[in-house]
């Protein structure tokens, strides 16, 4: 196969909360997404000639040539022989045998998350599974807020709320991943590290987050998601295509509505630039980051967790989110309604051990230099009623309030 190598950046190329790295990679998929998701190229090598320290990402399909037998996949990869190592020490990702979004396209949660939160701990700063949104006020008062929940809890429709209350404006940062690091002022200061959205395709639509469909219209990369006979691409959630237009499943197998499988994978992604989100904050790209004034956790829980409540202090702030539970979800590796812990939404991603995670977390309120908290909050926008089984909250463009 031929080889890639794809230098890159997490955050905006000059910043001081950026950091760089180098992927080497044999997928095609991977060098196009990564041009989506990251800053690539070469301000990053001008970056890199000058001394600047990078993460090493070895990546690799595994199906070299010849072919040892037929591929049985759309794509190549080795799910028998797949394996995922991070070295927290040496600064480096290994991936071998998976094609797919997270697992190949390393600046992700290898880097961004795993590697990261270790580098976060060992410079005092914080990498963190939470979307950055800004929300302004009629009187013209914004806040930033970063916000974390597990996979499958809208967070990317929350990143992009349209909010139902009026006058009132939301203007998305990130959807994913935060970086966050205190200024010389004492104030906590975010950047999304990546460059585009790596987003759950199916349940997307117009009714649920217009402004992300308005952002895949175009140069988007889609994954295992369904095809149209017209050209198009096709999930659950969407209106059914117009009459004498067929549908393909994510198997390349001719689909009708009512099938027993889905059309499209139910962790199919679409991987779209991030400047093209009609609602893009001003200071999306901002080189010191925006003040994070609030942080909100969440979950899916069906029962006895409140609409929304407020910590007492940031110690019982760390506490919440280390308590956060939801239900499991397509992303994760379980199947089914189980309820599941998942502190911080990192359960997945944490790069160290999670007892030093917390201490790392709890030693923000004893820093020595300036420091202002900010605020914690848990939202739970998914209780039922137990009588009828539907949700009690209308969600989406109500979660302003």
């Amino acid at each position: 196969r031929t080889m890639y190598v794809i230098p890159f950046s997490m955050g905006p190329v000059g910043s001081t909360l950026s950091k760089y790295g180098v992927q080497v990679t044999d997928s095609p998929y991977v060098v196009a997404s990564m041009g989506i998701m990251t800053r690539m190229g070469s301000p990053v090598l001008q970056k890199l000639s000058e001394g600047e320290e990078f993460v090493r990402c070895q990546h690799s399909v595994g199906q070299p040539f010849p072919l040892k037998a037929p591929l049985v996949n759309s794509w190549p990869c080795n799910p028998e022989k797949v394996l995922i190592s991070h070295l927290p020490d040496t600064r480096q990702i290994l991936s071998f045998g998976s094609g797919y979004g997270g697992n190949s396209l390393l600046g992700k949660k290898c880097f961004a998350l795993r590697i990261a939160s270790r580098i976060a701990k060992d410079e005092g700063w914080l990498a963190e599974h939470m979307l950055i949104l800004g929300i302004t006020s009629p009187q013209g008062v914004k806040r930033y807020v970063a916000a974390a929940f597990p996979s499958a809890c809208g967070k990317t429709n929350l990143a992009m709320m349209k909010p139902s209350l009026p006058g009132w404006k939301v203007e998305c940062v990130g959807d994913d991943i935060a970086w966050m690091k205190f200024d010389s002022q004492g104030k906590l200061r975010a950047i999304n590290p990546e460059n585009g959205f790596f987003g759950v395709a199916p349940g997307t639509s117009d009714k649920t987050n217009p402004y992300a469909m308005a952002t895949i219209s175009k140069n988007t990369v889609f994954t295992n998601v369904g095809e149209t006979s017209d050209g198009g691409v096709w999930w659950e959630g969407l209106d059914p295509p117009g009459a004498g237009v067929t549908l393909t499943d994510w198997h390349g197998k001719t689909w009708k509505p009512g099938s027993s499988t889905p059309c499209a994978h139910p962790n199919s992604r679409f991987c779209a630039p991030a400047a093209q989100c009609p609602i893009i904050d001003p200071h999306w790209e901002s080189e010191e980051g925006v003040p994070i004034d609030a942080i909100i956790f969440g979950g899916r829980r069906p029962e006895g967790v409140p609409l929304v409540y407020e910590s007492f202090n940031w110690q019982h702030g760390v506490f919440v989110g280390a308590a956060m539970r939801s239900e499991a979800t397509a992303a994760a590796e379980h199947k089914g309604k189980v309820i599941m812990h998942d502190p911080f939404a990192m359960r997945p991603f944490f790069g160290y051990n999670f007892g030093d995670y917390l201490a790392h977390w709890l030693s923000m309120q004893k820093r020595k230099a300036p420091t202002h908290l900010p605020r914690i909050f848990h939202v739970n926008w998914f209780r039922k009623d137990p009588s009828s089984g539907a949700f009690l909250w209308p969600g989406f463009g109500e979660n302003s309030r």
